[in-house]
């Protein structure tokens, strides 16, 4: 009856039925070969480091993402965190499961959410990206980070800016394993995947990887 009354439609290009169509899901640009070997960037042919992270001290030992976060996926992630459509979350991480390889990690865990934009949500997108992935690939996960407090919105910050903000905003909050695996919905600049790895190892990780469903491209 729902559907009869309130028609689901794609969320990039408006065709009924699925949140994102079959079309639109195979026209995603999957971040692929060559890459930076560290931050996960598109690059000419394979670096240890690109111009986008050399000269960065970098705690997590690699960040990769499965799609190009471009006007389609924007689309996709404003509905997905903005207008509540969880159900992209299962989307998210099977596109995020075929793209990249299975993790050599002991735990799975993620971002924690801002308590006041959580609860303005109603749910935490990076959270539930993380449980569906670990379930994909067979492994535990666990909330091993906390806020030591409130963020101004990222959006619309410089990369100089996005450090200092968060800079010391993540402590790791039980025993800590050796090698993580952290999810996030999208890699813009690094800089909370950085300040949250660097809480991680703080805590007693030896190796943090990052994966997220999108990645902001700024060099080829």
């Amino acid at each position: 009856m729902l559907d009869l009354l309130l028609p689901q439609r794609c969320v990039v290009c408006a065709a009924h039925g699925a949140h994102v169509c079959s079309g639109c899901t195979a026209g995603l640009r999957r971040v692929a070969s060559p890459l930076c070997e560290r931050c996960g960037a598109p690059t000419v042919w394979p670096v240890r480091r690109c111009r986008e992270c050399a000269g960065r001290r970098l705690a997590f030992a690699s960040a990769r993402a499965a799609v190009e976060y471009d006007e389609a996926a924007r689309a996709i992630v404003a509905a997905w965190k903005e207008r509540g459509l969880r159900g992209l979350a299962g989307w998210a991480a099977g596109v995020v499961a075929d793209t990249l390889p299975l993790p050599l990690v002991d735990c799975v865990t993620y971002v924690p959410a801002d308590a006041e934009r959580r609860l303005k949500r109603g749910h935490h997108s990076a959270e539930r990206l993380a449980r569906l992935l670990a379930r994909r690939w067979e492994l535990p996960v666990e909330a091993l980070l906390r806020r030591t407090r409130s963020l101004p919105r990222q959006r619309g910050l410089d990369q100089v800016e996005r450090r200092r903000n968060v800079r010391g905003a993540f402590a790791p909050q039980t025993t800590v394993p050796r090698r993580i695996l952290l999810v996030d919905d999208v890699y813009t600049t690094g800089s909370t995947a950085n300040a949250a790895a660097s809480a991680l190892r703080a805590g007693g990780a030896t190796t943090v990887c990052v994966a997220t469903f999108a990645r902001a491209i700024r060099v080829r």
